[in-house]
C-alpha cells in the first residue's frame, strides 16, 4: 500500500531557506497572514526556550490532478517559480518566523487593537540569560521600523538601536541575523571587542547568551508532515479544513496535555469531565481550559510559597505566587493533581456568590478574567468564605475591581496580588490593594453605553442585586425571574423618543447607563418608541396594575415616577444619576470622585424648579400610601424641646417605605401640607444648619436600620415660603428592613405602609409578608 505521508523534523534554518528560495510556497486558497506583534514575540520566545510550536504540514506538488495556483509566502522575494511544496498548515507560524528571522526587513504586523506596526525583533542579552526573567515579557521584544523607541508622545527617545554600535551598547541582539552564522559572528566579535563591562565579563555573558538564545534557534527542529503528491484533491481539501486553525498559537493547555501524556495522564479528558460540571452554572460556561489552569497554578504557587516561607521565614527570594504562561508551563503533574479539585471547588463556590450579586450568565460577567482569582480565593478559603464578614469583604473586592476597571488587559500580576491579599484580609489582614486603589469618576456614568464596558455590566448587576423588580410580576429580579422573563438591559426613555427631543443628546445621555435598566421582554414590548407617559398607562391597562404599585416598581429601579409620568427627561436623569452613584459608593465602600461643583450630570442646573413643583404637588395632594408629612424631625412643637418620639416617627415612616413600595417623606410640612420648615430642628443639630440636619438624619437612619438603608435614600431640600422642606425619597429595599428603637431597646421592629398610615407587623403576618415580597 502506497504511503500517504512522511513525518520528519526539519531544521528551522532549512525550512526558512526553502521559503526564501520559493521551494515552499502557499496554495492560493490560503488566507492572508494576520498575526499581531504579541503573537510573534510569543512564538520567538517559545523557540528560544526550545518549546514545541506544533507541526507544519506540506503537500508535494507535481500531481496533474491536484493543481493549485501557488503564491510566495509573505516577505519572500523569490520571483515567479514553481514550488516543490505547498504549505497547508502552519502558515501563521512559518510566515512570522520568516519575516522576523530571515527577511531583514521590518515586519508588517499590528498591535492588539489592530493598528498597523512595522517592527524589528531583538533579544535582551541580560534578560535572556537571567533564569528568573520571563522570556516572553522581558527577553524578546520589538522596536519600530527606525529601531528607535520613543515615549511621551514621541518627544523622548527611550532606546536607540539605529546602528550596530548602539545595539551593542544597549546589549540588544537583532534576531534577524540569528540564523546567519557569519553575521552573528561579526556581531559577536564587535560585542566582545567594545561591549559594556570588562572583557572577561563580556566573554562569559556572550557564552551564556550563545547557549540560551543563539544555539536554540540554530538547532531548532520543526516537525513536518509531508503529504505525498499522489494525495487526491478532495483529500487535500479535507485535511486542510481539519488541520488549519486560522493562526491560533499553541496554548499552554495543549503543551501541558503533551507533557502530562508522557506520564499516562490525559489532561484533555480530565478537563472535559470538569468543564461539563462547570457548564451546569451558566455563569461559568465561558470558562476556558487555560483559565482553569491559571486557577490551579495560582493555588499551587501559593502553596509553594507558603511552604517555603514556613521553612525559611526570612527568605526574601521565596518563590512568587503567579499564573503567567511560564508558571503554567512549569506546573508539575503532581501539583495539578493536588490542586485541581480545590480549584474546581472554588469555582463551584464562586457561582452562587456571583448569583447573589445578580450576575447569572458568563456574558454578564463584568470581567471574565476576575473568575480566575475569585475561584482561587474561594478554593483556599473554603467554608471560611461563607461567614458574613468575609462575604462582605469579597463583595467589596469584586465591585472595586469592576468599578475601578482594574481587570482590563493583562492581569496576571493582579490575580496573584488579589489571591494573597484577599486570603490575608479574611484573616483580619490589611485591605487588598485592589480595594485600596480603586477609583470611580462620577462623570464615567455618561460614557457607559454598551456591554463592552465592565462597569456597564456591573452597574446593572448591582441594580438587580439591590432589589429591582420585574415590571410584569412585581417579583424581585432573581436568577429565576432573569431567565423566565428574558430580562435584559433596555432604554427607559426610548431612543426613538429621545431622537425627537431638542434637549436630549443621543450619544452623551440617551444611550448612557443612566437611561437604561433591566426590563423583561413583556414590558419592553409596551415601551417600543413611546413616551413614558404613554407606555406606563399601557402596562397598567394590560396587566391590571395600580399606578401606585407600578410607581413602586419604578422606584426599585431608582427611577423617579413623577418625572417619568410627565416625560421630564432632565429631572429623571439627574435623580437617577445621583442614585446610581450612591449605589456604586455603597458597593465599593468608598466615595466616588466628584468634581468640585458636583455638576457631572448635564441637567444638574435644570432641576431646581422642577423639584419645587414636585414638592408643591405632593403637599397639595396630601398623604397617601407613598407620601407622608412630618412637621419636624427632632423638635416637639408643643413643648419646644427635642423629643426622641419625633425621631422615632421619622424612622418608622422611612422603614415602612423601604419595606413597601418606596415613597417620599416630607419633613418640614405639617399634616395639612403647610410648610413648617426644618429650621425648627436647627437648634438641636450640630452646626445648626441644613448640613447639620442632613448629617443628623444620616446618623439616625444608620444607627436604627443600618448603613445600607442610607444608600436607599436620596434627600433633596426645597424652599417654600421661606421655609425649608426636606424631601426624602426612599426606594423599595432589596431585603426586609428592621428598625431598632432609639432608647437602648434591643428588639427589632418591622413596619409597612398600609394605605396612608404606618403599621407594625409581627408574628405570622410578618412571615407571610416577607414570603410574598422577598420569596428568595
Amino acid at each position: 500500500m502506497e504511503k500517504k505521508f512522511d513525518s520528519t523534523e526539519l531544521p528551522l534554518a532549512e525550512l526558512l531557506g526553502d521559503v526564501a528560495s520559493g521551494t515552499l510556497q502557499l496554495p492560493d486558497f490560503q488566507r492572508g497572514w494576520v498575526w499581531d506583534d504579541d503573537h510573534i514575540r510569543s512564538l520567538l520566545a517559545s523557540i528560544s526556550m526550545s518549546y514545541p510550536i506544533g507541526a507544519v504540514m506540506t503537500l508535494q506538488t507535481g500531481n496533474a490532478g491536484v493543481r493549485f495556483a501557488p503564491r510566495p509566502i509573505e516577505g519572500a522575494e523569490c520571483g515567479p517559480t514553481e514550488p516543490d511544496l505547498l504549505l497547508l498548515d502552519g502558515q501563521q507560524r512559518v510566515t512570522s518566523l520568516f519575516l522576523a528571522l530571515k527577511s531583514r526587513n521590518p515586519v508588517p504586523t499590528r498591535d492588539a487593537r489592530g493598528n498597523r506596526l512595522d517592527r524589528h525583533y531583538y533579544a535582551n542579552i541580560n534578560a535572556a540569560i537571567d533564569p528568573d526573567c520571563d522570556r516572553e515579557e522581558d527577553g524578546i521584544f520589538s522596536v519600530p521600523e527606525d529601531r528607535v523607541v520613543r515615549t511621551d508622545f514621541g518627544r523622548v527617545v527611550a532606546l536607540d538601536l539605529g546602528t550596530r554600535g548602539k545595539e551593542i551598547a544597549a546589549e540588544m541582539f537583532p534576531l534577524d541575523i540569528v540564523l546567519d552564522p557569519s553575521a552573528t559572528m561579526d556581531w559577536q566579535m564587535a560585542f566582545l571587542e567594545s561591549g559594556p563591562g570588562a572583557p572577561p565579563e563580556r566573554f562569559e555573558k556572550w557564552k551564556q547568551f550563545q547557549i540560551e538564545i543563539v544555539n536554540p534557534f540554530l538547532q531548532y527542529q520543526v516537525p513536518t508532515i509531508k503529504l505525498a503528491k499522489s494525495t487526491r484533491k478532495e483529500a487535500v481539501c479535507q485535511v486542510f479544513e481539519k488541520v488549519n486553525t486560522g493562526g491560533v498559537t499553541l496554548t499552554v493547555f495543549e503543551l501541558l496535555t503533551a507533557t502530562y501524556a508522557a506520564d499516562d495522564f490525559n489532561l484533555r479528558d480530565d478537563w472535559k469531565a470538569r468543564s461539563s460540571k462547570f457548564k451546569e452554572h451558566k455563569v461559568l460556561d465561558g470558562l476556558r481550559e487555560t483559565d482553569f489552569l491559571q486557577v490551579v497554578t495560582l493555588l499551587a504557587t501559593y502553596d509553594r510559597r507558603r511552604c517555603h516561607l514556613a521553612a525559611n521565614p526570612a527568605d526574601e527570594k521565596a518563590p512568587a505566587v503567579s499564573c503567567k504562561r511560564r508558571d503554567v508551563l512549569r506546573l508539575a503533574l503532581d501539583e495539578y493533581r493536588a490542586w485541581a479539585d480545590t480549584a474546581a471547588d472554588g469555582l463551584d463556590r464562586a457561582a452562587p456568590f456571583l448569583h447573589g450579586e445578580s450576575i447569572f450568565r458568563s456574558r454578564d460577567l463584568p470581567y471574565a478574567t476576575q473568575l480566575i482569582p475569585l475561584g482561587a480565593i474561594f478554593g483556599l478559603l473554603g467554608h471560611q468564605a461563607d461567614s458574613f464578614a468575609n462575604r462582605q469583604r469579597l463583595r467589596q473586592w469584586l465591585w472595586c475591581g469592576v468599578f475601578g476597571e482594574l481587570y482590563g488587559g493583562a492581569s496576571e500580576t493582579r490575580f496573584a496580588h488579589d489571591l494573597q491579599d484577599c486570603v490575608a484580609w479574611a484573616g483580619e489582614g490589611d485591605m487588598p490593594r485592589t480595594v485600596r486603589d480603586a477609583q470611580f469618576q462620577a462623570e464615567r456614568l455618561l460614557t457607559l453605553r454598551t456591554r463592552a464596558s465592565a462597569a456597564y455590566k456591573g452597574l446593572y448587576a448591582l441594580q438587580m442585586q439591590r432589589g429591582s423588580r420585574d415590571f410584569q410580576t412585581g417579583a424581585p429580579i432573581d436568577v429565576n425571574a432573569y431567565f423566565e422573563h428574558a430580562i435584559d438591559v433596555h432604554h427607559i426613555f426610548p431612543r426613538r423618543w429621545c431622537e425627537n427631543q431638542r434637549n436630549v443628546d443621543i450619544d452623551r445621555v440617551a444611550d448612557c447607563a443612566v437611561n437604561k435598566t433591566a426590563i423583561g421582554a413583556h414590558a419592553n414590548r409596551f415601551i417600543g418608541g413611546n413616551a413614558p407617559s404613554v407606555y406606563l398607562r399601557r402596562i397598567e391597562a394590560h396587566d391590571g396594575i395600580d399606578s401606585q404599585v407600578l410607581d413602586g416598581l419604578l422606584r426599585s429601579h431608582d427611577v423617579d415616577p413623577a418625572a417619568l409620568r410627565r416625560d421630564d427627561f432632565a429631572s429623571f436623569f439627574n435623580h437617577r444619576f445621583e442614585r446610581l452613584l450612591r449605589q456604586i459608593e455603597a458597593a465599593m465602600g468608598k466615595p466616588v470622585n466628584r468634581s468640585e461643583h458636583r455638576d457631572e450630570s448635564p441637567f444638574v442646573d435644570k432641576t431646581g424648579e422642577r423639584d419645587l413643583d414636585d414638592v408643591k404637588a405632593l403637599l397639595q395632594a396630601g398623604e397617601t400610601q407613598t407620601v407622608e408629612f412630618k412637621a419636624t424631625g427632632r423638635k416637639n412643637l408643643r413643648t419646644g424641646e427635642k423629643d426622641a418620639a419625633m425621631e422615632w416617627s421619622v424612622v418608622k415612616s422611612i422603614c415602612a417605605f423601604l419595606n413597601t413600595r418606596g415613597g417620599t417623606l416630607l419633613v418640614g410640612a405639617d399634616d395639612a401640607g403647610k410648610p413648617a420648615g426644618i429650621e425648627e430642628d436647627y437648634p438641636f443639630v450640630k452646626s445648626g444648619d441644613r448640613d447639620g440636619w442632613e448629617l443628623w438624619l444620616t446618623d439616625l437612619v444608620s444607627k436604627s436600620m443600618g448603613p445600607l438603608a442610607v444608600t436607599d435614600l436620596v434627600v433633596r431640600f426645597v424652599a417654600i415660603d421661606g421655609r425649608t422642606v426636606a424631601c426624602i425619597d426612599a426606594r423599595p429595599a432589596a431585603k426586609p428592613v428592621f428598625a431598632t428603637p432609639l432608647k437602648g431597646e434591643k428588639r427589632q421592629v418591622f413596619f409597612i405602609r398600609l394605605n396612608n398610615s404606618t403599621e407594625e407587623l409581627a408574628g405570622q403576618a410578618l412571615l407571610d409578608y416577607q414570603s410574598k415580597n422577598w420569596p428568595a
